[in-house]
This record gives C-alpha cells, structure tokens and sequence, in this order.
C-alpha cells in the first residue's frame, strides 16, 4: 500500500473532533483535521453552549439588578439600564477566547488544520477544497444542525433558529419559541429577562422530552411562574412573515381547531439532525440509519473498516461532552489502545435559571426494568439554598431496591449542573444511595441536598 498523507484525518473541529484529534496526536498519531469554519470549536463553541452560556449569564445578572430582586439584600439600584450591544460584544470575545485557544493547542500538538468541507472520494481517501488528502484511519465528527419545520421558513430576521436566537440586534416584543426543549427554554430565558413576552409552543403534553416526570412537572411550574406562556399539545403548522410580524397558524396536537399567533420574533427550536449532507459517505461505502445517523460498533469503528465516527453523527444524546468523551475513547482505539465511554452515565443540563440536571435513569425508565427505592429533597430545606434564597427545586435520588445501586439522580437547583458531577462520579464507581448519605458533604452548601435525598431514600432525611 502506497504512503498516507496522515495516520488520521478527523472530519469536523467540533467537541468531538478536535479533542480527538489532539488526543491522537498526543498519541504520536499524525494527525489533521477538516473544518470549514473560520474558527475552530464547531458549533458549541461558536454558535451554541458557549455563547448560550455567555448570554444567559448576562441575562441573569440583568434581571437580578432591574426586577429589584436584590434588594432584599440591601443591594438598591436608582436605574438600571440594558446594553445589548455590550452583552453581545462580552459573549462574542468569551467565543473568540476559547476558539483561538483550540487553535493554540492545534499548533502545539501538530495537528494540520485543513480547512474546507471534506467529502469522500474512497474509504481511506477526502476531498478537501479539490485537494485529495489519504489517511490509515478517518473519524467522522460533523455533529449536527437544526432540524427544519415545514412550513415555517427560518430567514434569520424575523423566524430564527438557535444561532439567530442568540445575535438579535434587539429585545422581541413577543418571542414566540417553537419546541419547549432544553435550547427552546434557554434561549426563552434569555429573551423573557431582557424584556420580552415569551409563549413557548411544545407538540408533546409536557416540555422537556426525555426528562424525569416530576422535574418536567415541576419545571413548568416554575417556568410559568417566572412568566413563560407555555402551550403544551400544541403544534405549528405555518407561518407568514408580513413585515416585521410572523402570523402562526397552530392547533391542538391532537386534531381540533386552528387559530394564530402573531409575534415580532420566531425561535424554531424542535430538534437537531446529524450533519452527514456533503460528505459523500457512499464513495467511503457507508450508509446511514433511518434517522440519518452513522451506525458505529464498541470501539467507534464504522461498518468500514478504518473509518469512525464519533459525537451528533452517531446513536445517543447530542450533547457537547458526550461527544468529546467519544472523541478521546476513539483516538485511543484508532492510536491501539482501548477507549472507554460509560454511555449509561452521561449528565444532561438544562442551563436556565434554577438549572436543571439529570443523569442515569428516570424514575419512570428504571421502574419499567424493577423494583426501585426513591428519596428526594426539597432545595427549601437546604440551609445555603435559603439563605442564598433561591429555594426552588429538589433533588431526587432514584436506587434499586434490592441493591440500593443508585440508579439516576435528577436536580433542579440554581447550581444543579456543577452538583450533577458528584452524582455522575457516584454512579461511575456504582455507588449506592447509602454511599452519599454516609459520605460528609461540607456545610452550608447545596451538595447537602443530594446527601439529605441519599438519606430519604431509606425514609431517614434530617432536616425534612
């Protein structure tokens, strides 16, 4: 066989991509990767989780100082002011902070950027920019894009999608968000405490898909509480941009009469879709499955021997670090060694204002496969959550009743994604709920709650 071009070629500079790519070169892999964009990161870093994160960190910190919520503590603002253009600028330079920084570490492990859309010409050969480029192996990490809703075309005006969502040059009157998913509910966030009307349009008869029952439940209470018109059962079939105003046309998901909803601004926000388009995959011999993914095997290997594929592209939930775990395990499998990824135990955050965060089984997932022991715990009983006050939420521990293996842990609090970590650690080296009641968390903190939840599984919490 003729001399590759690299040991590996990654297709995509997203979480997935570049974090294998870096780790393969660490490996002493020669190693390039493919990305169209002019900055690397993909489209967490660029147009998703961190600019989300940037803008509704700003939002939250807005809010606090105009609604008055701070005066509680003795914190009083004469006139509070919003500068969107400022808020934007600050998210813009955290997205070039961390882009360039890829970048740096691209040149410091050697690793070519070929920039340009890859399409395959053979199982071990891409075209990049009419360039031919070979490698031993080639990893798939093209991620994923906005799945489109007929009907309602996204101009990037006045119908948005995510990325539109997130560079509005001013606050919508009326929002309306089409899809009440965790991106729908961020972004909803943001816009609802900068100023805006939020109506939030879900098909199902509950927001958050794929969330434990009670937190969806109680999710909604909040929401609504905070201001959010959340239409349930409820589906979009068209809409009509006349001007500056979207007329939607929406009727009960279950059949029945249609009626509208006029509004400044539209967030289509109902899912993503495995970027696959372009690529040519079968010259390379593959195909994809019936949900457009790319059908992988233990080790990320492709039904092409030397391809792979990693992160949106394939089975499971499209999240960021999901993706980067399948990044390393991969490189490490293509490098000759054995890569891990514990799939059973992957966190998922929704990162509105409490936050929002899972891991492992619902209650209603773990009681289709047993019996199972619940303990939960409400944030009001939580010593630094009152005095923080910010008391909404709980935590809920879901165990095996037999072995008292913890089997999920589900959290609404104002910090939930960071206390998640502790649950996911727990669970990793298969902890039980016992483990956490008798493991000595620090006080005052909001990680008592998971130890006080821990203890309610047997009917022995404290301080409730």
């Amino acid at each position: 066989m003729a001399e590759q071009d690299y040991d590996l070629i990654v297709v995509g500079a997203g979480p997935g991509g570049y974090v294998a790519a870096i780790r393969a070169a660490q490996l002493g892999l020669k190693t390039a990767c493919v990305e169209s964009r002019e900055t690397l990161g993909g489209t967490c870093l660029n147009v998703g989780c961190i600019p989300s994160k940037a803008m509704l960190h700003a939002s939250e910190m807005y809010h606090e100082a105009h609604s008055g919520a701070l005066a509680k503590f003795g914190i009083d603002f004469k006139s509070v002011g919003l500068n969107l253009d400022q808020m934007q600028a600050e998210k813009t330079k955290a997205v070039s902070e961390l882009t360039g920084g890829i970048e740096f570490l691209f040149k410091k492990n050697k690793v070519d950027w070929l920039k340009g859309r890859a399409a395959f010409t053979s199982a071990n050969s891409i075209d990049v920019g009419g360039k031919s480029y070979t490698a031993k192996s080639i990893l798939i990490a093209t991620g994923s894009s906005v799945t489109p809703l007929p009907g309602v075309e996204i101009d990037q005006r006045i119908i948005v999608d995510s990325t539109g969502a997130l560079a509005l040059p001013k606050v919508p009157k009326h929002l309306v968000v089409i899809g009440g998913g965790v991106i729908g509910m961020e972004l909803g966030s943001v816009w609802l405490r900068l100023g805006a009307e939020v109506t939030v349009v879900e098909y199902l008869d509950q927001i958050l898909p794929g969330y434990d029952g009670e937190v969806r439940k109680e999710a909604a209470k909040i929401f609504k509480k905070q201001g959010f018109n959340i239409r349930t059962g409820t589906k979009v079939t068209g809409a009509i941009v006349n001007g500056g105003t979207a007329t939607l046309t929406v009727e009960p998901a279950a059949g029945g009469a249609s009626e509208t909803i006029e509004a400044d601004c539209v967030l289509v926000s109902i899912g993503r879709r495995p970027n696959t388009e372009g690529l040519a995959l079968d010259k390379a011999g593959l195909a994809t499955n019936a949900r457009g993914q790319i059908e992988i095997g233990h080790d990320f290997q492709t039904s092409v021997p030397g391809i792979y594929a990693v992160g949106d592209v394939v089975p499971g939930p499209m999240l960021a670090h999901k993706a980067e775990d399948e990044g390393l395990a991969a490189a490490d499998f293509i490098a000759g060694g054995t890569g891990i990824v514990n799939h059973d135990v992957i966190p998922g955050v929704v990162y509105t204002y409490p936050e929002i965060a899972s891991v492992g089984l619902t209650e209603e997932q773990a009681k289709e496969r047993g019996e199972v022991k619940v303990g939960k715990f409400p944030m009001m009983a939580n010593s630094r959550a009152k005095t923080n006050r910010d008391t909404d939420g709980f935590v809920k521990v879901v165990a095996d009743a037999k072995t008292d293996r913890v089997l999920g842990v589900h959290i609404i609090a104002s910090i939930a994604g960071s206390m998640i970590a502790e649950a996911a650690v727990a669970m990793e080296f298969g902890a039980t709920s016992e483990d956490i009641a008798y493991t000595c968390h620090a006080h005052p903190t909001h990680a008592e709650a998971l130890k006080e939840a821990a203890m309610a599984v047997t009917g022995k919490p404290i301080h409730m």
